[in-house]
């Protein structure tokens, strides 16, 4: 699997995967920023997650519809200057995020069933 890594510089943020620089995919969508960031919830965490996820699913759609919630969860919560992050932390981030969608009887049920384990 992929190890994407980012670093913080004087001439801006740095983000690589295998070692060569990540796409930022501006194609995908229009952010007001062009450029990557980390560590809160903004256009430049947006861009980096979705050049991300665009990279490691190899699917611009599947990329767009996740990316936000990738931001939200992975890419807003990295502390510091330098990271890495590899495709196995990638796919889990993503499981854990989905939504799983079920009606209030099927929720209660589920609740009950795991209250008498």
């Amino acid at each position: 699997m992929k190890t994407y890594r980012g670093a913080r510089t004087q001439a801006g943020c740095v983000v690589t995967v295998e070692g060569k620089p990540l796409d930022p995919r501006v194609d995908l969508k229009r952010h007001s920023s062009a450029s990557f960031e980390w560590g809160y919830e903004g256009t430049g965490p947006s861009r980096l997650a979705l050049a991300i996820l665009a990279d490691h699913f190899g699917d611009d759609s599947k990329a767009l519809n996740l990316h936000q919630d990738f931001m939200q969860a992975v890419i807003a919560e990295i502390r510091g200057d330098e990271w890495s992050l590899t495709g196995e932390r990638i796919d889990h981030a993503i499981e854990q995020a989905a939504v799983i969608p079920m009606d209030l009887k099927t929720l209660l049920e589920r609740v009950r069933g795991s209250r008498r384990r």
